[in-house]
């Protein structure tokens, strides 16, 4: 497979001058002369695979850092934010960016908190602070991996898995014995416009008929994790510091939900089934009696020291790609973070073929390349109009570790058998794309009255 190139300079400087080095001392130490170094850290050469590994061995770091860690995100992050309407009248071209990381990665970085501050700051004094965005920036602080809950949840399944086989059973005999709560499952007529209801008078869980058994279980671990898991929840939510009330309770009821997930899905156990397995969604769903959206989620949580999976993202869009769902996990995905989404990504062609798993190779303008698996799902309960609501599911992984997987067998996965696909119109630089919908946001548009292309729009090159 052809070596992705990383250009990691501001990383390397930082971490250089961190341990009090000089370019001459650092070269010594990676065997390599201090004019290549000097080289790597203007961003003029990429940092191959055997150095990242010595990096990663002297500074004890996880090497897949370097990519995160380019000042804002790199050009991709840069460019995202000059996307901004406050700076249409500017062209900006990539020389211009690579040039400024280089010789300045500090006024980079300046530059991207400040312009975030400012959002931020925009938001609170308009008071229109978004919780969901405020809990989301707290679940990708801890990477969507929750160490307490975790083992928590996993010793609490070794007790059940003593009892019982049957982990539903199990779950609902501690809280009969435990709790004193007692597991109803009600007709839909009785819970029409509910998944359950916490009755404390009748000391029951009502539950609806209308879930199926994966997400019957769920809703019965989310409650037991309610009431055994409350004090390491309250915990992480008051960590999070979170002056609007509701994102204090979108956090917790997140957590609880991780909480359950890790319950169906002990996590050395499930670890161990996606590596013996090559991730097989399917079989991880028969053997932990999941769902496919529960075991997707779940994949993106595996950052445990000492022990991490694939570093999975997931999103979740309906049918006008609005996203309800989105977790980078560790795997730093420029297709998570993106405001816009690429008709080219075959994550909106799911609903065509349900439950059927598509994969796809794409390559994206930074020349990243990601291997994804997309997949529509049907919801419970229904929308205007009385339709079953649907959902896609896209999850992915740099295609430099999609190799283990069972769904990348027999697939070539270099660059060069990538398709192109960008973050969306706005953002997007890529000519002659007769898909496109609209002019990226960066660039100057250009006229041609002589002639006319199959793309749209025409605007000036970097």
């Amino acid at each position: 497979m052809a070596e992705r190139k990383l250009f990691a300079g501001a990383a390397i400087k930082r971490l250089r001058r961190g341990a009090g080095m000089t370019q001459v001392a650092l070269a010594s130490a990676l065997d390599i002369s201090p004019s290549y170094l000097n080289l790597i850290e203007r961003n003029q050469r990429p940092l191959s695979a055997r150095l990242m590994l010595l990096l990663a061995e002297r500074f004890d770091f996880d090497p897949r850092q370097l990519v995160a860690a380019e000042p804002g995100g790199g050009i991709d992050g840069l460019r995202r934010r000059l996307a901004d309407p406050v700076f249409d009248d500017l062209t900006v071209d990539r020389t211009e960016l690579e040039e400024w990381l280089s010789a300045a990665p500090n006024t980079a970085e300046a530059f991207v908190r400040l312009f975030d501050n400012r959002n931020t700051q925009t938001d609170e004094t308009q008071s229109v602070s978004d919780p969901i965005q405020l809990v989301r920036r707290e679940i990708e602080r801890w990477r969507n991996h929750f160490a307490d809950l975790d083992s928590m949840a996993e010793e609490l399944a070794d007790e059940l898995r003593l009892g019982a086989g049957d982990l539903y059973g199990a779950i609902a005999e501690r809280l009969r014995v435990k709790h004193q709560l007692t597991i109803r499952i009600l007709p839909e007529t009785v819970l029409p416009d509910k998944l359950r209801r916490l009755d404390l008078h009748a000391r029951q869980l009502q539950l609806s008929e209308m879930l199926d058994p994966a997400s019957r279980t769920f809703q019965a671990a989310l409650v037991l994790g309610q009431i055994e898991a409350k004090a390491e929840i309250e915990a992480l939510v008051a960590g999070g510091g979170f002056a609007d009330r509701s994102a204090e309770r979108l956090h917790r009821r997140h957590l609880t939900s991780y909480f359950a997930a890790a319950l169906m899905m002990p996590y050395a156990r499930f670890l161990k089934a996606c590596e013996q397995t090559g991730y097989h969604i399917q079989v991880l769903q028969r053997r932990f009696g999941a769902g496919f959206e529960q075991v997707a989620h779940r994949l993106t949580t595996l950052q445990r020291v000492g022990a991490r999976g694939l570093p999975f993202f997931m999103l979740r869009i309906d049918r006008s790609g609005l996203i309800s769902k989105r977790y980078s996990g560790a795997s730093n995905a420029p297709l998570v973070e993106s405001q816009f989404r690429c008709p080219l990504w075959n994550i909106h062609r799911v609903f065509e073929q349900p439950a059927e798993v598509q994969t796809q190779l794409v390559a994206l303008e930074d020349g990243s390349s990601w291997f994804t698996l997309s997949r529509s799902v049907q919801g419970i309960g229904s929308g205007a109009g009385g339709y079953a609501p649907q959902f896609a599911i896209g999850l992915g992984l740099s295609a430099e570790l999609a190799t283990s997987l069972v769904y990348a067998r027999g697939k070539d996965l270099v660059p060069e058998s990538a398709i192109p696909i960008g973050l969306g119109c706005p953002a997007c630089t890529r000519q002659q794309c007769s898909q496109r919908s609209a002019p990226p946001k960066s660039r100057a548009l250009k006229f041609d009255e002589r002639a006319r292309g199959f793309a749209p729009y025409h605007f000036v090159e970097d």
